[in-house]
C-alpha cells in the first residue's frame, strides 16, 4: 500500500458512492463486490482519513501562536494534536507498508536442521517445542501437520500450523538461520559445537488463492515409511505433490487416510507457492521501500542461541537478551515487541510524510 494511500482513498470513496447508485443498489451480486473490495480498503483508508483532517486541525492551530492572547491556548492544543498525530502517523506507517500477509490469523511453519549432524536435528526440536509453547500461551491452536524424527529424538522435518490472531504478524520474524552454540551432550570433552537450524513461516489465507491449476501439479503415491521401520504400512497412503510450474514439492505420510494426507499436501504446497510469489514481489520492491528488518529469506542469519553465555543475539537488533532457558520454553514476547517495534520505525521513515501531504 505505500506510496498508493492517496489513490486508495479516492477509491474507498467512490466505491462509497457506487453504493448509493440506483443501479448498483439494485444488482445484489455487484453490491456484494463493491462491499468486499470496500472492505479492504476500509481501514488504511479511514486512517488516512483520520491523519489528514488532524494534519488540518494542526496547520490551522499553528498561526495561532504568534496571537498575545490566544497563543497559551493554541500552545496547549497543539501539543495535543501533535501528540495524537504522531500516535497516529506510526499506525498509518504500519499500515501503508503492510500486505495481505500480514492479516493472516494462520501460518503454517517448517523448520528443518541444518548444519551441525545430530545436535542440529535436536536443536531442531527444541524450536519447534519453542514455539508450540509460545503458541499455547497465547491461546493460539497448534496442528502438527508432518515431523520426521530422528532415532536421538530430533528432527529431520518439522511442518505445523498455528492459528490465532495476528499470527503472521507475530511469527514473521522467525523466517531465517538460527545458529546455536553450546556443548552438546554427546560431547565428551566439554568442547562448544556450532549447529543451525532454519524456519520458513508461511501465512495462511483463505480467500487467497495460490493459482494451482490441476494440469500444474504431478500427484504421486507410494507408501509410507520411517525410521527403524516405524509408520511403515502396505497400503499407498503417503501423497507427493509436484508444483511443475516453480519446482515445488511437498510430501505427506503422517496421515494413514491418502485423503487426509493429500489434503495436507495440498495446504502447505498453496501456502509455499504464495510465499514464494510474495517473497519475489517483496524483493522486487525492497530496494526502494526498505521497510524489511532482514530480507526474511530463509539462508540469512537471523539470531544466534549461545548457551555457555546465556545469551541470545537478533542480528537484527542492537541489544542482547538473557534467560535463555526461558526463551526456549516460549517466552518470545519481549522480543517479538522489539522486532515489531523496529519494524515500525523503518516503516515510518519509508513512509515520507510530506510528500503524502503535498499529493492530497
Amino acid at each position: 500500500m505505500e506510496g498508493r494511500l492517496p489513490e486508495i482513498l479516492a477509491r474507498w470513496r467512490a466505491l462509497g458512492e457506487l453504493l448509493s447508485d440506483p443501479d448498483v443498489a439494485a444488482n445484489t451480486a455487484r453490491v456484494r463486490e463493491v462491499l468486499r473490495e470496500r472492505a479492504k480498503l476500509d481501514r488504511p483508508a479511514r486512517l488516512f482519513e483520520d491523519w489528514l483532517a488532524l494534519r488540518g486541525e494542526i496547520a490551522k492551530a499553528e498561526p495561532l501562536l504568534a496571537d498575545p492572547e490566544l497563543g497559551p491556548l493554541a500552545r496547549e492544543e497543539l501539543d495535543k494534536l501533535t501528540a495524537r498525530y504522531a500516535v497516529l502517523s506510526e499506525t498509518l506507517a504500519d499500515e501503508a507498508a503492510s500486505d495481505e500477509a500480514d492479516r493472516a490469523d494462520s501460518v503454517i511453519m517448517e523448520v528443518r536442521p541444518g548444519i551441525g549432524g545430530d545436535e542440529a536435528t535436536l536443536f531442531a526440536r527444541e524450536l519447534m517445542e519453542m514455539y508450540r509453547k509460545f503458541a499455547e500461551a497465547r491461546g493460539y491452536k497448534f496442528e502438527m501437520l508432518e515431523l520426521q524424527a530422528t532415532e536421538l529424538g530430533g528432527v529431520r522435518e518439522a511442518v505445523f500450523s498455528i492459528a490465532g490472531r495476528e499470527a503472521y504478524r507475530t511469527f514473521k520474524f522467525e523466517a531465517g538461520g538460527h545458529r546455536v552454540q553450546r556443548v552438546p551432550e554427546t560431547e565428551t570433552q566439554g568442547r562448544i559445537h556450532t549447529s543451525a537450524a532454519t524456519v520458513a513461516v508461511l501465512p495462511e489465507l483463505e480467500d487467497v488463492e495460490a493459482d494451482l491449476k490441476e494440469e500444474d501439479l504431478r500427484i504421486d503415491t507410494m507408501r509410507a515409511g520411517g525410521p527403524g521401520g516405524q509408520k511403515v504400512n502396505k497400503t499407498e497412503s503417503a501423497v507427493r505433490i509436484t508444483h511443475i510450474p516453480t519446482g515445488v514439492v511437498v510430501k505427506c505420510q503422517d496421515e494413514k487416510s491418502q485423503h487426509k494426507n493429500k489434503a495436507r499436501a495440498m495446504r502447505i504446497l498453496k501456502s509455499r507457492v504464495y510465499d514464494m510469489r510474495r517473497m519475489q514481489a517483496e524483493r522486487e520492491r525492497a530496494a526502494a521501500r526498505k521497510t524489511q528488518i532482514g530480507s526474511g529469506d530463509r539462508s540469512e542469519r537471523i539470531r544466534t542461541y549461545n548457551f555457555p553465555q546465556d545469551r541470545l543475539t537478533d542480528h537484527r537488533l542492537s541489544e542482547n537478551l538473557h534467560g535463555l532457558p526461558g526463551i526456549m520454553m516460549g517466552r518470545l514476547d519481549p522480543l517479538v515487541e522489539a522486532l515489531r517495534k523496529e519494524e515500525r520505525a523503518e516503516r515510518l521513515k519509508a513512509l515520507d510524510l510530506k510528500e503524502l501531504e503535498k499529493e492530497s
